[in-house]
């Protein structure tokens, strides 16, 4: 128990420093914001004092009463207020201004982030997660710093000043808060102590619920042709059940700390008047000064509840911020070795030397993999699902580094070399397509910079859709919708093989890029292929084994290890088990 509290306060105290560091890259902004903020309530302060000169204007007896006094402190009392507000007013500007640019630092960071995290990171956690921490974490923070910030600060200046004239007018009756501050004090720091984890809870709980209905939105095909619609929203509800009872249990047990505070505060409002009208009444005190005090009494304690009530908000805000900077306190994808080799005209000669590699440390997917693709030759990977082949793809990129043994590219080992260079050298085509938001004509240049539109249309010609694109309203200045929904399936095939057309790559990855198309179109689709991969290093993983057959080399690869090697033509008078995949897709050809 002591450490998991040591760490909670390390943790607390590590997520304070980065967001102080945030705002402190506006520190000019910050400082006047502050000294405006000091200003504004300065003079707002003195108006209790005035006040209590007001009533001290008045004499014992009838009519007996200084106007001239008094209008004079009235007048100032209404100088200094109008003073406060219109500085209030320009802090108030000034603060949403600091916020919104400290936001929009942080979420940019937080998004420079992601393009730094390696690929396993992604494959870890829940995009709707990630999307969470983005967008409403974020906003969470924003709303605080917007709000609370303010809310602190002024709340800290208009204690010590009340607490400063309080102990002026009278330090006697000030004792009478050297007996609730402490308590009010021991009351807000156990319950937040206690009712922390149930904000963090509350967070973690809607990162849930998000990644959740991401994945059944992107699968809403899948769900209905299966008629798992009842499962879904049965599921649905458990996911929502927790998230809400998260927000009620916070919220609920977070609402208590106002209450709780504002009744010891009233209940040294009490103490405090009680105390002030018997100093009246032996003359230790004016009529003018117990007002005063009394006032700034209300000044004192009123902030304290309110920071008891916005301890709730601030709590949230924390376990936002908590979850953000975990985010961007991840490992980044290793940095390339000092005087890493790059890669500029690749010949394509790669080789495999007695790799072995695992997701995990407990579980390798990978074993002793050897293997060697001469500079244009086509590979094929070939074997049952689970494999180890997308394994293999991941290896070859880089997205991740092997556990043991080497990949060598044009004999360098790829671990010694910049992983810009090495991915650059390769085009991708994989199995699930991703197109993004914008006209065709850019999908397509994607890769690419300063791509002209005759490279473009070409690509589109061989990749067989160019006549699809012409029949469009706009041609290749066509929009594509969101994800790219209004375009089919093996149609966004067909533009993700143009893509990778237009790529001066001297190696070459498909995925199952033809596990999209119908057969007829997969026809044409492996004339475009052979013109693709003319003269490339290919690796080509396939179910469909037709579109291999004239690959130079089939590996056959079974539980991460290659079982076999080979041609088409000699791995089938072997009568493994390439023989039996073979088969068992063509038995009932004619």
């Amino acid at each position: 128990m002591p450490k998991k509290k040591e760490k909670l306060k390390t943790s607390r105290a590590h997520v304070l420093k980065r967001l102080w560091s945030y705002l402190f890259n506006y520190k000019w902004m910050l400082i006047t914001a502050t000294i405006l903020m000091v200003t504004s309530n300065g003079l707002s302060l003195i108006g209790p004092y005035l006040s209590g000169l007001a009533i001290d204007s008045i004499q014992p007896g009838t009519g007996n009463v200084l106007f001239q006094r008094v209008f004079y402190i009235v007048g100032l009392m209404a100088i200094f207020f109008v003073l406060s507000s219109i500085l209030e007013y320009v802090m108030q500007l000034l603060m949403i201004k600091l916020t919104q640019r400290t936001i929009r630092r942080l979420r940019r960071d937080v998004f420079n982030k992601m393009a730094e995290l390696p690929v396993g990171f992604f494959d870890k956690h829940q995009t709707g997660d990630i999307i969470s921490r983005i967008t409403y974490d974020i906003d969470t923070i924003n709303q605080s710093l917007q709000n609370d910030f303010i809310q602190i600060v002024t709340s800290a200046i208009t204690i010590v000043g009340s607490l400063t004239m309080m102990l002026l007018i009278s330090p006697i009756l000030t004792l009478v808060f050297g007996i609730t501050l402490p308590i009010s004090i021991f009351l807000t720091k156990f319950m937040v102590t206690r009712f922390r984890p149930l904000f963090k809870k509350r967070s973690v709980k809607l990162g849930e619920l998000n990644g959740y209905v991401e994945e059944m939105i992107s699968g809403q095909q899948t769900i209905k042709a299966y008629n798992q619609e009842e499962n879904m929203i049965m599921r649905f509800d458990e996911k929502n059940e927790e998230a809400v009872s998260a927000y009620y249990n916070a919220d609920y047990y977070g609402s208590m700390i106002g209450p709780s505070i504002n009744f010891i505060n009233n209940l040294s409002l009490s103490l405090v008047s009680v105390a002030g009208a018997l100093l009246y009444l032996f003359n230790y005190l004016t009529l003018g000064g117990v007002s005063s005090f009394v006032l700034y009494s209300r000044r004192f304690s009123g902030p304290i509840n309110e920071l008891a009530n916005i301890i709730s908000e601030l709590q949230s805000a924390f376990a936002a911020a908590e979850r953000v900077f975990l985010l961007m306190d991840e490992p980044s994808e290793a940095r390339d070795i000092l005087d890493a080799h790059v890669y500029d005209q690749v010949e394509g000669n790669v080789e495999m030397n007695h790799v072995d590699f695992g997701y995990t440390s407990e579980k390798m997917t990978i074993h002793d993999l050897n293997f060697e693709a001469p500079s244009g030759n086509v590979i094929a990977v070939v074997g049952p699902t689970g494999a180890g082949k997308t394994t293999l793809v991941n290896l070859l990129m880089r997205f991740y580094d092997p556990s043991a043994g080497s990949i060598e590219l044009d004999t360098v080992d790829t671990t010694k070399a910049t992983r810009e260079s090495l991915r650059t050298s390769y085009a991708m085509v994989l199995q699930d397509t991703w197109l993004f938001s914008g006209t065709i004509f850019e999908n397509l240049a994607y890769g690419k910079e300063n791509v002209t539109e005759e490279e473009v249309e070409e690509a589109a010609k061989t990749a067989q859709i160019h006549d699809y694109i012409m029949g469009l309203p706009n041609g290749y200045q066509t929009v594509i919708d969101q994800e790219g929904l209004n375009i089919s399936q093996g149609q966004k095939q067909l533009l993700t093989i143009a893509r990778a057309m237009i790529l001066d790559a001297n190696l070459l990855i498909l995925d199952e890029a033809t596990s999209n198309v119908d057969t007829q179109t997969e026809m044409k689709i492996q004339e475009a292929m052979q013109k693709l991969m003319n003269g490339k290093t290919s690796f080509v993983i396939a179910h469909r084994l037709s579109t291999i057959r004239n690959a130079d080399t089939i590996l056959v690869v079974q539980d991460g290890r290659i079982v076999e090697q080979g041609n088409h033509d000699d791995l089938l008078e072997k009568e493994g088990l390439y023989s039996d995949l073979y088969h068992s897709q063509f038995e009932n050809v004619i």
